[in-house]
């Protein structure tokens, strides 16, 4: 950290640090809120994750495939039949809401998490 210069406005306390210290103090702050949120049992993802969901692939499959679950697995958890999982992993249907909901729970995601 450089050097921090302590200035007085009209009365009021400043201080003043280079924009490269200033970043590494908001960095800091910032992961400071995220290891708090980890260890309040927040769940983060691996990259490999972040990256396929960005690159577009159906997120079902790879949450799916991030917990190490079979296609007859999941739709056993989900309570929901083997083709029809497939037909959503593949796009060719969306499923119903209630469906999703379950396929979140069994996948231990957020609804969120696979249909946005």
């Amino acid at each position: 950290m450089g050097r921090i210069q302590r200035i007085e406005i009209e009365g009021k306390g400043y201080v003043l640090l280079s924009e490269e210290d200033y970043e590494d103090l908001v960095d800091g702050l910032e992961a400071s809120a995220v290891l708090a949120e980890i260890s309040a049992g927040q769940e983060v993802w691996p990259l490999d994750i972040v990256e396929a969901r960005a690159n577009g692939e159906n997120p079902v499959r790879v949450f799916r495939n991030y917990r190490k679950l079979s296609v007859s697995e999941l739709a056993t958890a989900a309570g929901i039949s083997q083709p029809y999982l497939s037909e959503i992993e593949s796009g060719k249907k969306t499923g119903s809401v209630d469906v999703l909901k379950r396929i979140a729970v069994a996948l231990k995601v957020d609804l969120d998490d696979i249909v946005v």
